[in-house]
């Protein structure tokens, strides 16, 4: 586990601790020409190879890793440069989509780089994944899971009937905002009854009413207020039973 750890530590130094907006904006124009992505390789492999060296003096076949990370990191990140756009000016909504994808993208292949390098040195690798993937730890992911884009269909479907016909289309909003925060929102409840703080859950729904219902004053949409405040007790309440039920069910696995 420490090797897997090492690893992490050194690709969140080198991705983001010392990587700068001056080299991404850089590598974005001159991709391939660019000499801060080889600059960028390289602090990877050092950082790697620093963070190794105690494996490493121990054992010097440990010395291919960082070879390893160097050459697949540079693939990685010159295949999203080539995918990306040379420049971010007059982005439209599908260029935002399709940067988020290949940041993504990227993150996970370095990842599970990471990964296959922990496999392939640590011989218990697999014995430590597999207690992992336990019956606890899979009712844990199925409720996250749950409380994410299924909550939000079936809440959705139970309001539907309720919302005022003139606010359908609401156009001063941000993209599926509404969705993401009721996401988040169950995600943090499921977290304060998880762990025992239920005064969490008062001070979220007061913090919400706050920002949420405050604008709402001006439209005089009480229609609208009564839909919104529907839809998030209705959030709040799921996600509150969701968790309870987890929490009794963990008990008897």
């Amino acid at each position: 586990m420490i090797i897997l750890l090492k690893l992490l530590l050194a690709h969140l130094i080198g991705d983001f601790g010392l990587q700068f907006k001056k080299w991404v904006d850089h590598k974005r124009k001159y991709r391939l020409k660019s000499g801060y992505l080889y600059l960028h390789v390289a602090i990877h492999a050092v950082a790697t190879l620093l963070l190794l060296w105690p494996e490493i003096s121990r054992n010097l076949l440990y010395l291919w890793i960082p070879a390893i990370v160097l050459v697949t990191h540079f693939m990685i990140d010159a295949g999203k440069l080539m995918l990306r756009k040379s420049s971010s000016k007059n982005a439209s909504s599908w260029d935002t989509a399709r940067e988020q994808i290949l940041f993504f993208a990227d993150q996970f292949l370095h990842v599970l780089v990471i990964f296959g390098i922990w496999f392939w040195v640590d011989g218990g690798a697999m014995v430590q994944i597999s207690g992992i993937v336990s019956q606890q730890n899979l009712l844990l992911l199925l409720c996250l899971f749950f409380l994410t884009q299924p909550a939000a269909i079936i809440i959705k479907i139970l309001i539907a009937g309720w919302l005022p016909k003139n606010e359908s289309k609401e156009k001063k909003t941000l993209a599926n905002a509404g969705r993401y925060i009721g996401i988040l929102e169950r995600l943090f409840v499921f977290g304060f009854v998880v762990s025992g703080n239920w005064s969490g859950i008062g001070f979220l729904l007061a913090a919400k009413s706050v920002f949420r219902f405050g604008d709402l004053k001006e439209k005089e949409g009480i229609k609208l207020t009564e839909y919104i405040l529907i839809g998030t007790l209705l959030s709040f309440g799921l996600a509150m039973l969701v968790s309870i039920l987890y929490l009794k069910v963990r008990i008897s696995l």
